[in-house]
């Protein structure tokens, strides 16, 4: 069995279901721990969190329900103690999702593999009768607005930072409605909120925020005054920004962008931005150019890759950010990614700026395509070997690294990644180049090639 993907446990309810998460809580929880336990606003996140909570009371730990609340806000309750966060994230209202956190950090995968482990080998993982916790209702959400406002304010200074900006915020139905419209106002910006009721079906839009289901959002924005436009999914960890015309700003931009400030404003000789393998090299370019450096780790491990650069460093290194495309750690506010906390950093960065085009013009932005070839789950492994060598033959100009799939990287900066998806029957091709469509041809070719060999 494996549960695990990228980001936590994810599926249909049928297979992410009340039982398993009864299972997952016997095997996480442990008498003498406590766990904060959160759930996003779908339909069966009720039953979820009831099942998971006496998963984790059975097994000896205290359980603190903090009810609907964004992912950032249960992981910044976690902080301390141990949580899990009942969601599905982007996925359509029929999924559901389990993520753990350990004193504000995701379970890593040496963590995933044990409770894994403990659910497929069928132990109940029950304690003693008097060793079984107890449970009580908490409150965080308003502690967590207070801090991520806090937090934008000793970043930007003064009380008011966003004071002047009007900023349209599209919570999707989702939890985010219950905290970034909250915080943008606290920052003095005059707000206006869109899908910013919590419903589990998702009836406004689409949970996954993307230009096709923004359309919406984007006439809305272009028909308005306004300086920015703001976009969550179901949980409020990813974050889309919008230019006043509802073009969607693409997301390496805006990575790009917040790495640079915490860069610059970074007071150590060695500031360190953590990203994945698919994040742009007009990353590296704008953090370069701040006097920092950018290493990377695979995707869905950004917490893993801070460790191992805290680790590495020496006196004079910090990680000062951490993301990958739509997500971002604010190393210096927590080690959780915050969707919540990036719409406050952005909108004052267009607010020191004075407009999106103003803040976005020193990026260089090549034309960027993501493409899904089909592939069995049974097929991956052997497909991805063999790309090891044919991709690099193919592209003999380039430089390789296959730490975390395939990654091409050329004299211009152009880039192409190969890498297979962990959630779904794709291997997924990632290029960015002022030639990409050429690229990304030659590039499935070679893709769809070698998953025929192995077939």
């Amino acid at each position: 069995m494996t549960l695990f993907g990228t980001a936590g446990i994810r599926g249909p309810v049928e297979t992410v279901s009340p039982s398993l998460a009864l299972s997952v809580g016997q095997a996480a929880g442990e008498p003498g721990t406590t766990f904060v336990v959160g759930r996003d606003g779908r339909e069966t996140g009720p039953a979820l969190a009831a099942a998971m909570e006496a998963g984790l009371e059975s097994a000896g730990a205290d359980v603190h329900r903090v009810g609907r609340v964004p992912t950032p806000a249960l992981a910044f309750a976690s902080r301390g103690r141990r949580g899990v966060m009942l969601t599905a994230r982007h996925n359509p209202p029929s999924d559901n999702g389990i993520k753990l956190f350990v004193d504000g950090v995701e379970y890593d995968s040496d963590a995933e593999a044990l409770i894994d482990e403990q659910v497929s080998a069928g132990g109940s993982g029950l304690a003693s009768w008097e060793e079984w916790g107890r449970s009580e209702r908490a409150d965080v959400l308003g502690r967590y607005c207070d801090a991520v406002t806090d937090y934008v304010r000793s970043q930007f200074g003064g009380e008011s930072p966003l004071a002047g900006l009007s900023i349209a915020v599209d919570c999707g139905n989702g939890v985010g409605a219950l905290a970034t419209p909250q915080v943008l106002d606290d920052l003095g910006a005059d707000v206006v909120g869109v899908n910013a009721n919590v419903d589990g079906h998702f009836s406004g839009r689409d949970s996954k925020p993307t230009p096709e289901t923004l359309t919406e959002f984007s006439d809305f924005l272009a028909e308005g005054s306004f300086d920015l436009g703001l976009a969550h999914d179901g949980d409020a960890d990813r974050l889309v920004v919008l230019e006043p015309d509802g073009e969607v700003v693409h997301e390496d931009t805006v990575l790009a962008l917040a790495a640079a400030h915490y860069t610059g404003a970074s007071e150590t000789a060695d500031p360190v931005v953590v990203t994945t393998p698919n994040a742009s090299a007009r990353i590296d370019e704008r953090v370069r150019a701040a006097g920092g450096r950018v290493e990377r780790v695979r995707l869905g491990a950004l917490h893993e890759g801070i460790a191992r650069e805290r680790d590495r460093a020496g006196d004079d290194a910090e990680v000062v950010f951490a993301a990958e495309p739509w997500k971002h750690i604010h190393t210096s506010f927590g080690g959780w990614i915050d969707g919540v906390a990036s719409a406050g950093v952005v909108a004052a960065l267009v607010a020191e700026a004075g407009d999106v085009a103003t803040l976005r013009e020193p990026v260089t932005e090549r034309p960027y395509r993501k493409v899904s070839v089909d592939c069995p789950d049974r097929l991956k492994a052997d497909a991805m070997a063999r790309l090891e060598s044919d991709l690099p033959e193919a592209f003999p100009e380039s430089s390789v690294d296959t730490s975390y799939g395939v990654r091409l990287e050329f004299a211009d900066a152009s880039w192409l990644l190969v890498r297979p998806s962990g959630t779904e029957p794709y291997v997924r091709l990632y290029a960015e180049s002022d030639e990409v469509d050429e690229l990304v041809a030659k590039g499935r070719t070679v893709i769809e090639s070698a998953i025929e060999t192995v077939r």
